[in-house]
């Protein structure tokens, strides 16, 4: 390592999963400079999987989903402050405080919010929630505990579904509205939302889709009381979850010129962030769920993941980069992974889903609700999702890596002589969905009957 990259000064914006692993890879790799990682909640960095998975049920407390550190990163840390600009000429963070931080270089990992509802009178009623933060689940679990007769969940992606789950283990009643044809058809196409549907009902769930909530009403005191729907209907209920995905937090880069915006912070697969012009940046770097960046095995397309693994793995490849002279820098090409633990199952992908036109059922099948469904587009393997055979992935990982031919071979795996033969894996146009899906690849959809640009969510 050169020694003008061993020293220096290094801000870190985002105080996050990806923040830390950034931080603590930067002093594994050598770096002895000084550290600051800016954060705008006053917590340390913390687990956010467990907010749905544990903390609404009761099995964990809001406060102990803290992130383990490795190592000691032996950074300062300003915790409970905002950065609010970017001057990337004078190279300065600005802070809402009023101060100022000077760095070398930069990581920009501020993530992404919950999306609120639109209106915000009605948003601000008591008993209308979001669940992103660490005190969003705490408040939402206080609530939950206090036994409300019926919650209104707003958007079927899998933290809706999962929200919706941890009521139902309550014993609470549910009602879960979705604009799209089925819970997590966003995510997973429509073969498999046709599954998460019929899961939902079976455990008890007042599945509503193909509507959306037109207005949240009050009692006239400030207090939630329920849902008006498209379809004319009313839902009388104590809480409503806004679970209609995430924004990108990047307005704080609105004048700092470089490829910012609600889509996220563009890098190349270095990192590196790129200008308004689509110059790359040699001083800044992009890390997390913020960032957009181009993936080889997806046409190139810039992807956007919200992904526990790709911040990991991200934050990595980024910290390296930030400590190492261009010949041993290294790109970022994690296969994307994710999984949701909802109704007794648990539900794992590595790929893209959504990238694909037709699907094939490899193992189990959607009766035994076990199995492992591979997606393909264009005769490659693109993804596979498994829902309680999660032993697979890795072998179907190394089938996406080597884009092996799709559908995949009777003798590959265990694949019974029943297997399916490929259908269409209907991925749906986004703009009929009331959440994101968790990948978000910028560029045409493969499914050939929509040409269109993917929408911020």
């Amino acid at each position: 390592m050169s020694d003008d990259l061993r020293e220096g000064r290094i801000v870190i914006v985002g105080a996050s999963l990806a923040g830390l692993r950034a931080a603590e890879t930067l002093r594994e790799e050598g770096f002895t400079g000084s550290l600051t990682v800016v954060g705008d909640e006053p917590h340390p960095p913390y687990d956010r999987p467990p907010l749905t998975k544990q903390v609404l049920l009761g099995k964990a407390a809001a406060t102990a989903v803290g992130l383990p550190m490795r190592r000691d990163p032996e950074a300062e840390w300003r915790l409970g402050v905002r950065a609010s600009g970017l001057d990337t000429v004078e190279k300065q963070v600005l802070l809402a405080d009023g101060e100022s931080l000077p760095y070398d270089r930069l990581l920009i990992a501020t993530g992404t919010r919950a999306r609120p509802w639109p209106d915000a009178e009605q948003g601000a009623l008591d008993g209308v929630f979001t669940v992103r933060t660490v005190d969003d689940a705490g408040r939402l679990a206080e609530r939950l505990d206090a036994g409300p007769s019926r919650v209104l969940v707003i958007g079927g992606g899998f933290t809706g579904s999962e929200i919706a789950s941890a009521c139902r283990e309550r014993g609470i009643e549910v009602t879960l509205t979705e604009r799209g044809a089925a819970p997590l058809v966003g995510a997973l196409g429509g073969v498999l939302s046709i599954f998460a549907d019929r899961l939902q009902r079976h455990h008890g769930v007042d599945l509503r889709c193909g509507v959306t909530v037109t207005a949240l009403r009050g009692d006239g005191h400030g207090r939630f009381t329920g849902a008006e729907l498209s379809d004319g209907s009313q839902v009388e209920a104590d809480i409503a979850v806004v679970a209609l995905g995430a924004v990108r937090n990047t307005e704080w880069l609105a004048d700092s010129g470089l490829a910012a915006g609600p889509r996220g912070v563009a890098c190349d697969a270095g990192c590196r962030a790129f200008d308004m012009y689509g110059i790359v940046t040699d001083d800044v770097f992009v890390a997390g769920d913020v960032s957009r960046f181009p993936h080889p095995l997806y046409e190139y397309q810039m992807m956007s993941l919200e992904h526990w693994g790709n911040a990991v793995e991200q934050a990595k490849v980024a910290a390296h980069n930030m400590a190492n002279p261009g010949p041993r820098r290294r790109p970022h090409l994690s296969v994307p992974t994710f999984w949701s633990s909802q109704f007794g199952l648990n539900i794992k992908s590595v790929g893209v889903p959504t990238f694909s036109d037709h699907l094939v059922i490899a193992q189990g099948s959607l009766e035994q609700g076990r199995l492992v469904a591979v997606y393909g587009y264009r005769g490659r393997i693109t993804a596979a999702v498994t829902i309680n055979m999660a032993k697979w992935l890795e072998y179907y990982r190394h089938l996406i890596e080597t884009a092996a031919p799709f559908p995949p071979a009777p003798e590959a795996a265990d694949r019974s002589a029943a297997a399916s033969f490929p259908i269409h894996s209907d991925v749906p146009d986004p703009a009929v969905l009331s959440h994101g899906p968790t990948v978000t690849l910028t560029g045409h959809l493969p499914d050939r009957r929509l040409t269109r640009v993917w929408p911020t969510g």
